[in-house]
C-alpha cells in the first residue's frame, strides 16, 4: 500500500487505515508538543475518524446479523464498546 493512511481521504478509507489514522492523531495529541490551532485540526480529524470507524462497524454487524438471519440463527447485535 503506497498512501498513507492519513493522507488518504476519510470516506475512503478502510476500517483498518482509519484505525491507524487515529491511533496516530490520539498519539499527537497525547504528546501535548503541537500548537493549540494544529490540536484543534487533530480533534476534529479525530472525532472524523472515530464517526467513520463507527459507521463501518455498524455497516458490517448489520451484515452478519442479516447472514445470521438468513440462516435461521438468532440475531442481535451488542455495541462494540468504547464507539
Amino acid at each position: 500500500m503506497n498512501d498513507k493512511p492519513t493522507e488518504k481521504p476519510i470516506g475512503a478509507m478502510t476500517f483498518e487505515e482509519a484505525m491507524i489514522a487515529l491511533e496516530q492523531v490520539v498519539g499527537q495529541l497525547e504528546r501535548g508538543d503541537v500548537p493549540l490551532e494544529q490540536s484543534i485540526a487533530l480533534y476534529e480529524r479525530g472525532a472524523a475518524l472515530k464517526a467513520h470507524c463507527a459507521a463501518k462497524l455498524k455497516d458490517a454487524e448489520e451484515k452478519v446479523e442479516l447472514i445470521r438471519a438468513q440462516e435461521g440463527r438468532a440475531v442481535g447485535t451488542t455495541p462494540v464498546e468504547g464507539m
